[in-house]
């Protein structure tokens, strides 16, 4: 009976563990450009990136909030940026990597295949590529501390 509760308490010890794992990419990120914020969560057990912070929130011409004007689909032209979610279905792999997401960038209006590498707590590096990992581009994301 005890070895059975020791080997129950092991299991659960190490799918915490993994889920505390898993979840070190919860938080507010800055991408390498600073030209947004992204605040990643963990939802049913895959991560997802919102866009929660602009740094010209607003069109210049309009004075309006900046919509998803390089959208390839007419209907998301006119959706806002600022709360857009940008990263999605990161799924944990373990050894601080998540895979199989995409990445959109609404700079182009292209979704890309992704992979998140965490290199320490406060620092992602953030690949999207077509096809290929090969053929991609990273960029170096920071965590930022919210109050």
């Amino acid at each position: 009976m005890k070895r059975l509760i020791a080997i129950i308490a092991f299991l659960f010890t190490g799918t915490f563990a993994m889920a505390q794992d898993a979840d070190a990419i919860v938080g507010v990120w800055e991408p390498g450009n600073g030209k947004a914020r992204v605040k990643i969560d963990n939802i049913d057990g895959k991560y997802y990136g919102r866009i929660v912070w602009l740094k010209e929130p607003n069109d210049p011409e309009t004075g309006k909030p900046k919509t998803d004007v390089n959208n390839s689909d007419e209907s998301m032209k006119n959706v806002p940026l600022r709360g857009y979610r940008m990263l999605k279905d990161f799924e944990y792999k373990g050894k601080g990597v998540w895979e199989e997401g995409t990445i959109y960038d609404p700079e182009t209006g292209n979704t890309y295949s992704s992979v998140i590498t965490m290199k320490d707590e406060n620092t992602l590096d953030i690949r999207g590529y077509v096809g290929v990992k090969t053929f991609g581009r990273s960029d170096t994301w920071r965590r930022l501390k919210v109050n």
